[in-house]
């Protein structure tokens, strides 16, 4: 099956991305008025029970997927919501709607988990057809990679961030200024692109591992990144069952951060309807989705 849709790039068309004519008048203005990715900001709040999750992780670790976690099917679920609802995975660049050409999730990495082991920014692509294996043997391959590494030079976002921490501060400004001018016209290098960890799909981040609820993160101005998820599966509140039995019942919680301007709520909520979809039907992530929807011309 073929996943993707050759378009003919065009005048006004990004490297990332080709830009969206057919979409209704609001969303053109939308922009206009609306800015900054701060200010156009909807926050969303959501709980999953764990039990199915639980269960489908506990399965798949004993056939020999060590490691699998909550983590690895939530991006999967959000890849495959993206199949079936492609307008999540747009962006606002230059005051104008982008359909982004890959599926680009962003999320730090520690090496160590301490206060100062060392950190770096990675981005996994897929496309609109990955299943649940090939987000985690993508995930831990690299991630296992990061942290066997000797060397301070992690990646190349670590080596461009190095570098610009040398320059002088009113000639980085300078510089920062230059890049989201680039930016905004669509002119900046596809390597920056590629490892800027401000461009992409979705930033996610596991608040678990450090013992607390998931925050609400706030978007950034620069690049063009549309949705910030943060999660915890810490809670656990006890729940009386039909029997009248008393179960202390584990939660996945989800904080989400939206660029409102890319789509509108009922399609916000359609999309983040097939994302509950499959955290509750884990099994199905374990085939290709049987047909891919693109976005609009």
């Amino acid at each position: 099956m073929n996943s993707t849709i050759k378009h003919k790039k065009r005048f006004g068309d990004r490297s990332d991305g080709r830009r969206l004519r057919t979409i209704d008048p609001i969303s053109i203005v939308g922009p206009f008025i609306m800015p900054t990715r701060i200010g156009a900001s909807n926050y969303f709040k959501d709980s999953i029970p764990m039990n199915k999750i639980d269960k489908y992780i506990h399965k798949k670790r004993a056939d020999g997927m060590h490691g699998l976690s909550a983590m690895h099917i939530l991006i999967a679920a959000y890849i495959r919501a993206v199949s079936q609802k492609p307008g999540i995975n747009r962006f606002l660049s230059g005051l104008r709607i982008f359909a982004r050409h890959n599926i680009e999730i962003i999320m730090a990495v520690k090496k160590e988990l301490k206060i100062d082991a060392p950190e770096t920014m990675m981005k996994f692509i897929f496309n609109q057809n990955a299943t649940l294996h090939d987000v985690y043997t993508q995930f831990n391959e690299k991630i296992d990679e990061f942290k066997d590494s000797n060397t301070e030079e992690n990646n190349a976002f670590d080596f461009v961030a190095k570098f610009l921490g040398f320059i002088p501060r009113f000639m980085l400004k300078a510089i920062i200024k230059f890049l989201i001018w680039l930016d905004y016209h669509g002119w900046l290098p596809k390597f920056l692109l590629n490892v800027s960890p401000f461009h992409g799909s979705l930033v996610i981040t596991s608040m678990a591992s450090l013992g607390i609820p998931p925050i609400y993160h706030h978007l950034y101005d620069f690049g063009n990144v549309p949705m910030f998820i943060s999660f915890s599966a810490i809670r656990r509140q006890n729940e009386i069952l039909n029997d009248g039995s008393v179960h202390k019942i584990r939660y996945l919680e989800l904080n989400i951060t939206m660029d409102e301007r890319i789509c509108d709520g009922h399609y916000y909520a359609a999309a983040l309807h097939e994302i509950r979809k499959y955290l509750k039907n884990p099994e199905l992530l374990e085939e290709p989705p049987t047909t891919i929807v693109h976005d609009i011309d």
